[in-house]
């Protein structure tokens, strides 16, 4: 599975010098840059030729832009992206060139293009254009591929953005929450009768784990393959996992680790996994395994490193 979307949302913290203030307030050349791709020395000359941006200054006389300027420049991008010259979009008033912007967004295919608008909601804390920029997708890609190639890379960028300080926490809880919402809708609405050779998956986050977005994909992959699921979510104690397998006995068990957890190292969880149940197929994913070269993997257990890999594992399970 994916790991993307765990990979932005762990413990990292945005630099603590910038106050609250700044981050709702006050956007630097380098956020900018970040955010909308166009590089500091070309935002620079675009102010000197065409005038289009004044930015103002700190008591220190550091250049800075407000929230309106940041997204002028994010619809800038995409009409330079899409053929627009630069003197041309300079000539527009700032509401034509977000109507233009609009209607690249709802007509375009491009990927790209749809991470722009997602991110343009998202600082607009627009949850009814960011749910239309998903359904537009989702109604032509389906909601596996929506996932796959925009959903997971835009967590991505928003993982840049945020360890760069260039967005704060209500940006990533609003995101976050509405694709939960639209993940847990698209489960609900599957209608597939479990395959007459299906496998029973249990689905969970270690304790403490709570960034269940690759956990619910994952589920949803599987109830959309006749697979079974039971679906425990987030931080569950190693316990209670115990209690409920032996309940359920599943023949595969898939948990994604993401945070380092100082009371049990991932190389001991694992090989407790491994232990407890040493005859069921363990599939593993999250940074804190994705990205270790020292973990010493049992025989029962699979790193999951990408949904194409899941995909793989999963048609080796149900031959």
């Amino acid at each position: 599975m994916s790991n993307l979307s765990e990979k932005v949302l762990g413990n990292n913290k945005p630099d603590a010098k910038r106050s609250k203030k700044d981050y709702r307030d006050k956007y630097f050349i380098k956020d900018i840059e970040n955010i909308t791709g166009i590089k500091a020395y070309t935002l620079r000359i675009w102010e000197q030729r065409y005038g289009m941006l004044v930015p103002k200054r700190t008591d220190t006389n550091i250049r800075y832009y407000e929230e309106d300027d940041l997204k002028y420049m994010m619809n800038i991008a995409m009409l330079n992206a899409n053929g627009y010259k630069i003197s041309r979009i300079a000539e527009m008033s700032r509401d034509e060139v977000q109507r233009r912007t609009l209607s690249i967004s709802e007509n375009s295919s491009s990927h790209q293009h749809q991470l722009s608008a997602l991110s343009s909601a998202m600082f607009d804390f627009d949850e009814k254009e960011f749910n239309k920029v998903l359904s537009i997708n989702i109604l032509k890609l389906g909601m596996e591929e929506t996932t796959v190639n925009i959903i997971f890379p835009f967590l991505q960028h928003i993982g840049v953005l945020w360890l760069s300080g260039s967005i704060h926490v209500a940006h990533e809880h609003f995101i976050t929450n509405i694709i939960k919402q639209r993940m847990f809708v698209a489960i609900d609405q599957l209608n597939v009768l479990p395959h007459p050779n299906a496998k029973k998956f249990l689905l969970f986050l270690p304790n403490g784990e709570n960034h269940e977005l690759s956990l619910l994909f994952a589920s949803y992959m599987l109830r959309s393959r006749g697979q079974k699921v039971t679906y425990l979510g987030t931080s569950t104690p190693l316990d209670d996992l115990n209690k409920i397998y032996k309940l359920h006995n599943p023949d595969v068990v898939f948990c994604a680790i993401t945070n380092a957890n100082a009371s049990m190292p991932v190389q001991v969880y694992i090989q407790t996994l491994s232990r407890n149940w040493p005859n069921t197929q363990i599939l593993v994913t999250g940074t804190q395994v994705v990205k270790r070269r020292d973990l010493k993997i049992p025989s029962n257990c699979r790193v999951i490193t990408s949904p194409d890999d899941f995909l793989v594992i999963l048609d080796q399970l149900s031959r």
